[in-house]
């Protein structure tokens, strides 16, 4: 299940406040200036620094590359 708009339009990184891209097919947000993952489960964004996956080279390179292709547009506009 996709996650609501509406929440996505006031999702921010809890680390630098910024906005975030989601990958609903791998139910995950991501910020790719601290290359840092945030799973959801459950239909719930676990958003908590300490909980979060550091994301190296290669797949930061993947996620950025995916989010073009597939049109992936940040969380809100900063």
């Amino acid at each position: 299940m996709a996650l609501d708009t509406q929440l996505l339009e006031i999702l921010a990184c809890p680390e630098d406040k910024g906005p975030l891209l989601y990958f609903e097919d791998e139910n995950a947000l991501y910020n790719p200036r601290l290359h840092r993952r945030y799973v959801i489960r459950d239909d719930i964004p676990i958003m908590l620094i300490d909980e979060a996956e550091a994301v190296d080279d290669a797949e930061h390179e993947r996620l950025v590359a995916k989010a073009e292709a597939d049109g992936i547009r940040p969380t809100f506009e900063a």
